[in-house]
């Protein structure tokens, strides 16, 4: 069952006068070490940070709060597993929110996908809850 859906759109060039205007300031306050570490080695720093921005919009519409209740930025940390596909990881306070809105016996799981275009970043999130398997059922699947 689908428990948030959420969208954002950040435009590149208004976060790349934030990163000039505010520098390490802003990094430090929005974006986790991995995250900036991401942005540093991308010859387009402004539009990959440009997506995490608009993927933490994303991810606090889809739990249903927005920027509020105390969900912090650097509470959403945007990555790439190995393949390359984003992942979106909570922690503090939007990880608490998430298993209040995960009914029980589900496990939650967020999707995410990342697009730009200059002068154009994207992000959609969606939270899914999953039926936990049971151990019988788990056994009769393997």
């Amino acid at each position: 069952m689908i428990l948030g859906i959420g969208t954002d759109l950040a435009n590149i060039a208004r976060i790349a006068g934030v990163l000039d205007r505010h520098g390490d300031r802003f990094r430090t306050r929005v974006f986790t070490p991995t995250e900036l570490a991401r942005a540093a080695r991308r010859p387009h720093e402004a539009a990959t940070l440009a997506k995490r921005w608009a993927a933490k919009e994303a991810c606090s519409k889809a739990l249903g709060t927005g920027l509020r209740m105390g969900i912090a930025w650097r509470d959403m940390a945007v990555t790439n597993n190995r393949a390359g596909q984003p992942q979106i990881h909570l922690t503090g306070w939007a990880a608490e929110r998430l298993a209040a809105m995960t009914p029980p016996g589900h496990v939650a799981r967020i999707h995410v996908t990342l697009t730009d275009d200059h002068p154009w970043a994207q992000a959609m999130v969606v939270i899914e809850a999953l039926a936990e398997i049971s151990g019988a059922a788990a056994e009769n699947m393997s």
